[in-house]
């Protein structure tokens, strides 16, 4: 599970199968406080993997800077490149998101999880969210 930004605009392609497949790029950050009680930063970047109907929801709605919620597995794949040298990389393999900002154009923010949209929260004037406050007793876990 991650919460971050995303770097880059989805980029949305079709395979040979005619399957949907979107790639994206996420920011996590990371806060504490070193020994003399300055504040620290650490940015983790992650590669995101979407497929179907997630990636067509992702390149419609989402944009470089949106905040987005993502759950999935992590994949580690192998091949090698035209220069004959062996790569590996670990993506995420998003099988729920939430998109934490509104769309490009307009101040909806839909949840999505696998083929399913529900909006979240408010509209209001201006395309400003209203953003619900979670509670901790409202988390089931």
């Amino acid at each position: 599970m991650l919460i971050g930004r995303l770097t880059r605009d989805p980029e949305l392609r079709n395979i040979a199968s005619g399957q949907s497949v979107s790639n994206l790029g996420l920011a996590t950050n990371r806060y504490w406080k070193d020994g003399s009680g300055q504040r620290q930063e650490q940015v983790e970047y992650h590669n995101i993997v979407l497929w179907g109907k997630l990636a067509e929801i992702a390149a419609q709605y989402l944009g470089k800077g949106r905040r987005v919620y993502i759950e999935g597995r992590l994949q580690t794949r192998e091949w090698t490149g035209k220069d004959g040298v062996s790569r590996r990389t670990t993506e995420i393999v998003a099988e729920n998101m939430i998109m934490l900002d509104g769309p490009k154009s307009s101040g909806q923010a839909p949840a999505v999880s696998g083929n399913f949209v529900q909006n979240n929260s408010q509209s209001v004037a201006n395309d400003e969210v209203i953003e619900e406050e979670v509670k901790v007793e409202d988390i089931p876990f």
